[in-house]
């Protein structure tokens, strides 16, 4: 295994999740063991969860969302209960990291929750530093997270370019 690192993948344009899961799936296929931990992904036809139980135990998947729908299309009511939910995520993530249960831990959409409120960059920053010396952690959002750079080893930004979808 080598030396720990922290990859940010954020930016408005589209492949910030395609690119971590790929380079996990690039890990997994040299046989290190990968989890990934979905927040804020709505649930649509054609799921990716399904594809991933295929792929168990080289890389799990979890999601701790409970409603389906996209998380600003939820009531207060729902949003509240969401937020558990995601904080037991976060908590999850945290044991992995600690116990080093994976190689290869991929956050995905996690940036997102600081624009909501949802957690901090101090939390943020406090999961980075639970990363052992030889893990690789990916971070993807929207949201640039400038005050998470000084903890990270890369960040990769997204931008889509041109685009015929108007």
């Amino acid at each position: 295994m080598g030396k720990r690192h922290v990859h940010i993948f954020c930016g408005a344009g589209v492949g910030k999740t395609s690119a971590a899961l790929g380079k996990g799936l690039r890990e997994a296929g040299a046989g290190k063991n990968v989890v990934v931990i979905q927040f804020l992904k709505e649930r649509q036809p054609g799921d990716t969860a399904e594809f991933f139980k295929r792929l168990e135990p080289e890389i799990r998947l979890f999601r701790f969302e409970k409603f389906p729908e996209n998380y600003e299309s939820l009531t207060d009511r729902e949003k509240e209960e969401e937020n558990i939910n995601i904080k037991n995520g976060l908590n999850f993530a945290r044991k992995v990291l600690v116990t080093e249960e994976c190689d290869v831990l991929i956050l995905d959409e996690i940036l997102g929750l600081t624009e909501r409120g949802i957690v901090t960059i101090d939390e943020l920053k406090s999961l980075i530093e639970c990363a052992g010396e030889e893990m690789e952690l990916m971070l993807t959002g929207t949201c640039r997270c400038e005050e998470l750079w000084p903890y990270v080893d890369e960040v990769t930004e997204l931008a889509t370019i041109y685009s015929t979808n108007v």
